[in-house]
């Protein structure tokens, strides 16, 4: 059906809805879903790929059409997809915000990182570029601190599969390489393999590493710290860890 011939149609059921009761009222708002399905699926098609499956996310858009179709009043605005597109779009945010974390951050963050979603793609659009943390953090009136948390919270929002393994799936599985709390013993080991190597380490590497792993500080907040860039940050950071591991091993390696 062309969109005009849909634009048309739909008026008209919307008309005969509106002084229809009962059982006819519903048919005619039935076949008006019916005929605007595509536009649900093409908006629920922009949301794929986000860590919630794609018949969730159709369901939701035909609810959206569905709240659409009951609560539109022909001849009040301009016409009922630009009623029922942000109505259907609603529905598919608030499904996001309410099921699509993993682990829920605070509202507060939930609502930052959409915000700078948005704000980075417009900046892009306009700047021909990707924008910087400082050009994203003015345009939604926050601190660039603000948006580590929010780097933070897109962690929350999908979860690897303990048997997922490196880029080329070979090597150990995330779960061989998590740490058992509960193994005194291990961590003694641990503790006594580390020593000699990081009594090898300068003042300031010891430091980047208490403050990584000890403190939980990101990179920028280390930065901040010892006074160098996130970027310094991430090279030491690689540097004084394949040092370690070449400590640790028979063999240099590079991994």
């Amino acid at each position: 059906m062309e969109a005009s011939e849909r634009d048309a149609r739909t008026s008209e059921l919307l008309r005969r809805a509106a002084i229809a009761t009962g059982v006819d009222r519903h048919e005619l708002l039935d076949e008006v879903v019916l005929i605007n399905g595509p536009v649900a699926e093409a908006i629920a098609s922009r949301y794929r790929a986000r860590g919630i499956d794609s018949d969730d996310l159709l369901q939701v858009a035909y609810l959206g059409l569905v709240k659409a179709a009951q609560g539109y009043r022909e001849g009040e605005g301009p016409g009922f997809l630009a009623y029922a597109v942000p109505t259907i779009s609603g529905e598919l945010k608030r499904h996001f915000r309410d099921f699509g974390w993993m682990v829920r951050p605070p509202r507060r963050l939930q609502e930052l990182r959409a915000a700078a979603l948005s704000a980075a793609a417009t900046l892009q659009q306009d700047l021909g570029r990707p924008a910087t943390d400082g050009e994203v953090a003015a345009a939604i009136g926050v601190n660039v601190s603000d948006l580590v948390e929010v780097e933070i919270a897109d962690g929350c929002y999908s979860a690897l599969s303990l048997d997922a393994t490196g880029p080329d799936d070979t090597g150990p599985t995330l779960a061989d390489m998590l740490v058992d709390e509960a193994d005194d013993y291990g961590h003694v080991e641990a503790r006594e393999l580390l020593r000699p190597a990081l009594e090898h380490l300068s003042e300031r590497d010891r430091k980047i590493l208490g403050l990584r792993f000890g403190r939980g500080f990101t990179q920028e907040q280390i930065g901040h710290e010892i006074g160098v860039s996130q970027m310094q940050v991430s090279r030491l950071l690689t540097r004084i860890l394949r040092g370690l591991r070449e400590e640790l091993v028979d063999e240099p390696t590079d991994a």
